[in-house]
């Protein structure tokens, strides 16, 4: 009887379900400003999963993932700055910076599907050509995090110091509808949550069912003896090349469905502090399971704006403590204490008492 509770109460499978359906009525019972929070936090929790396939799976560090991440976000912002503009004008820093028409890179994120295709295709490419010329060298371990991290110095002076293209530090902003309907409407609001929420669980059964396979095998293989598969034949730079840019293509449909939720996207928000901080969310969540990153991204920024809520003076103390204490007691992270609560309580359940063990004897 006891295995068959433990079972149920800690079934992934319903465990997994009974939170997506949790974040489909969240609409039914948070309020406007609170359901658009969510919906941010879930954006982020869309970024992460392609994080842990990359780190937490084939142990590849990755500490420029911001720059995918804003590339995807300035593809959404540069059609909806451009539908904001209307069919005649120019976007207003444009104006301002003195372009007397629209640049050519601009033309094709006139058309909404093609800027989502391009926010994907763009950041997928960009690490592919990254992904081939340093694995195929075998430009790994410390020296590849470095490298990552120099991209986001390069790309993010790009983008401040064309003003005339990006907006420069100020970013894009100040729009006002999406296909025609308006991003102030609550109900558009409600279906963009929707669709982010839907979004999550697409891209995490899909790394699952990746993870489930041989490709699984192989990444985990890399991570934990790169050499060993080397000498069975395998080339593990054609495996790190894909997963890279396929979790840079996941950070770019992340930071697409960000910019809908926020309505603003500078470069601030893909230099080096958040690609750090969001790989604190895949540490403190729990490298190598996909819901654990999931949950630390959603957490952190929870607890980011509850502090900040609460204690606006010291919230930063809150969180620097709450990863101290995650760092020093919890190593494997938060599923790591959830393993060890589901060993602990699988075994008291497993422990029969005596009169029970005989009468099964008998039985």
């Amino acid at each position: 009887m006891g295995k068959i509770i433990n079972q149920s109460i800690f079934n992934k499978k319903n465990l997994l379900l009974l939170g997506f359906i949790v974040l489909l009525l969240a609409p039914l019972f948070l309020t406007d400003f609170r359901l658009n929070l969510l919906g941010k936090y879930l954006a982020f929790a869309i970024l992460v999963i392609g994080l842990d396939l990359l780190w937490g799976y084939t142990g590849v560090l990755s500490l420029g993932h911001g720059i995918f991440f804003g590339i995807g976000a300035y593809a959404m912002g540069m059609y909806l700055k451009l539908e904001a503009s209307g069919t005649t004008k120019l976007p207003d820093f444009m104006a301002w910076s003195g372009v007397q028409e629209l640049p050519f890179i601009w033309v094709p994120f006139q058309n909404p599907i093609l800027a989502i295709l391009l926010g994907i295709f763009i950041p997928l490419v960009i690490a592919l050509l990254l992904g081939l010329l340093t694995f195929r060298n075998r430009i790994n371990g410390v020296y590849f995090t470095i490298l990552s991290q120099a991209l986001v110095v390069v790309v993010v002076t790009l983008f401040v110091g064309q003003q005339g293209l990006t907006g420069g530090t100020n970013g894009l902003t100040s729009f006002s509808t999406i296909f025609g309907f308006s991003l102030a409407s609550t109900t558009t609001q409600t279906v963009i949550y929707l669709i982010t929420a839907a979004v999550l669980a697409m891209v995490y059964f899909a790394s699952k069912v990746l993870i489930n396979g041989r490709l699984g095998q192989v990444l985990i293989g890399i991570r934990d003896g790169e050499n060993r598969l080397r000498f069975l034949g395998y080339d593990p730079a054609i495996f790190k090349t894909f997963i890279y840019a396929l979790s840079a293509g996941i950070a770019g449909l992340a930071g697409m469905l960000f910019v809908l939720q926020v309505g603003i996207i500078s470069p601030t928000m893909m230099g080096i502090i958040p690609s750090i901080e969001m790989m604190l969310w895949v540490a403190l969540g729990g490298r190598g399971t996909l819901i654990g990153p999931v949950l630390g991204a959603i957490l952190v920024n929870w607890a980011k704006t509850t502090f900040s809520e609460s204690y606006p003076d010291i919230w930063l103390y809150f969180l620097g403590l709450m990863f101290v204490i995650v760092v020093v007691f919890l190593p494997d992270g938060l599923m790591g204490l959830f393993k060890k609560f589901q060993k602990r309580w699988s075994g008291l359940h497993d422990k029969q008492p005596n009169s029970a063990r005989v009468e099964k004897n008998y039985s």
